[in-house]
């Protein structure tokens, strides 16, 4: 098939605004019906706030280890409704953002750390195994893939090849682009998923599990119960923590908080988060004839291996997701529905996409989204307690929380259960990143991160000054 000329503005907007503004994964006719919301006020053992991947699996496993717990899950939303089902679907087992944000951070630990999250990835390819969950798990593995002659440099070392490595005959042979030069393939390390069925096979074992759900209740408060006449101590004699919603309240012994990008209820959480959006873009299903020039027979999910990057992948019937590249950042640490949907941040995912695929020019998108990722200063999550040990959290996993989330998820439990544990030790929980400044200081700092990297990626990935100061206070970014 001949490559086309390449279209011009009024077509690339013309082929975006024909596209549904809703997540490909969640405009589905297999999504569940929602549980009712919450009025009157209950007690539970176990109370967990948002009701993506890290809230689902807290809830779960909390159940599983003791199945007399009463546990309640509380979304402001629907399950899912997020970053759990705007994602990308790689589910991959780094807990650290990769490799070398993994070393330069924990040195010490890094490698029982990569054991811990692929021993993590393995469990959840487990359980969609055990409980029959339908959501397109292909463990494929990811490809690191150069469009730059610095990036194969850097993917390829010195001395002998790394694991994985391709050239790029032998890149070609697994996804062709003319905008190849070289690649990793991680064969093991990254599952291809769809994260919406996913979550909801999570919710389906919650609630067989006896886990009470409850959809559209937003958490406005929380604090220590209050005494008075009529709020008596929960069966143990101690007062909980109180949970306010708009239609009622929950108290519990203790509190899980796993609310991503949105408000933590928590200033010491709050503080080391900022809400930066990315944006992804679906195809129409792709015919053989489209595939056949790309190859793509491993359906490996890919990445392209600069500092601004894309990631895109197949879905089940042969579309392309494409997403990436802007992280776009607005002031004031909002997340708001309106910054859903950017068309500038669009067009240029779909002439990139475009670029990359020469020959499937002009192919049609179906789906246009996006969504707050919750990114704190060192891009892998971070852990704590609060209200004297009977709240835990766990936030920033800067777009890596598919997978990490469930490990993330045992940490809470371990944190709350008071007890000094295998993964309480770890300095990936016992340290924390560099809280944020407040505005307008947040706004600069990000912007001023964005605009470098996009020089580094014209300069051969060389790091002005700002960034390399950023490195030398343990800031730097390495996508």
């Amino acid at each position: 098939m001949a490559n086309r000329p390449p279209l011009g503005a009024r077509a690339l907007g013309a082929a975006i605004a024909a596209a549904k503004p809703v997540s490909f994964w969640l405009d589905d006719p297999a999504a569940p019906q929602p549980e009712l919301p919450l009025t009157g006020t209950l007690r539970a053992d176990l109370a967990v706030v948002g009701a993506g991947y890290s809230g689902l699996w807290t809830a779960l496993l909390a159940k599983q280890a003791d199945p007399g717990l009463d546990v309640v899950l509380l979304e402001a939303e629907r399950v899912g409704w997020a970053a759990t089902g705007r994602n990308g679907g790689f589910c991959e087992a780094s807990l650290t953002h990769g490799e070398a944000n993994g070393r330069a951070r924990f040195p010490d630990s890094f490698e029982h750390l990569e054991k811990l999250g692929m021993e993590n990835l393995d469990a959840i390819e487990r359980f969609v195994e055990e409980h029959r969950v339908e959501c397109d798990w292909e463990r494929t593995g990811q490809l690191t893939v150069a469009t730059q002659p610095w990036q194969a440099k850097e993917l390829r070392g010195e001395g002998d090849p790394p694991p994985g490595w391709l050239d790029r005959d032998a890149l070609l042979a697994e996804v062709a682009s003319p905008t190849y030069l070289g690649g990793v393939w991680d064969r093991r390390g990254c599952a291809m998923v769809n994260p919406a069925r996913l979550a909801w096979g999570i919710r389906k074992a919650c609630l067989d599990a006896g886990v009470r759900i409850f959809e559209h209740t937003p958490v406005v408060g929380m604090s220590r119960e209050r005494p008075g006449p009529k709020r008596a101590p929960g069966p143990t004699g101690r007062r909980g923590v109180e949970l306010r919603t708009p239609s009622g309240r929950v108290v519990a012994q203790q509190v899980a908080l796993a609310t991503n990008a949105f408000d933590p209820l928590l200033l010491r959480v709050r503080l080391r988060i900022v809400p930066v959006y990315d944006h992804v873009l679906v195809t129409e299903p792709l015919t053989e004839e489209q595939l056949a020039p790309i190859g793509w027979r491993h359906r490996q999910g890919v990445a392209d291996a600069g500092n601004r990057f894309h990631y895109y992948r197949l879905t089940s019937d042969d579309r392309v997701l494409w997403g990436g590249w802007d992280a776009v950042y607005h002031f004031g640490r909002k997340v708001k529905p309106a910054y859903d949907q950017r068309f500038p941040t669009f067009r240029t995912l779909a002439r990139h996409f475009y670029e990359t695929f020469p020959h499937l020019t002009g192919v049609g998108f179906t789906h246009r989204w996006g969504g707050a990722i919750d990114t704190c200063g060192r891009y892998s999550a971070f852990f704590g307690t609060a209200l004297g040990g009977r709240v835990a959290y766990a936030a920033g996993y800067t777009g890596l929380g598919v997978g990490a989330s469930r490990f993330g998820a045992r940490v809470m439990l371990d944190l709350l259960s008071g007890r000094r544990t295998e993964l309480t030790e770890l300095d990936l929980v016992r340290t924390k990143p560099t809280p944020f400044p407040p505005e307008p200081f947040a706004w600069v700092v990000v912007q001023a991160t964005r605009l470098s990297l996009a020089e580094a990626d014209r300069h051969d990935g060389r790091r002005n000054a700002w960034l390399r100061l950023l490195d030398r206070v343990g800031l730097g970014y390495d996508s």
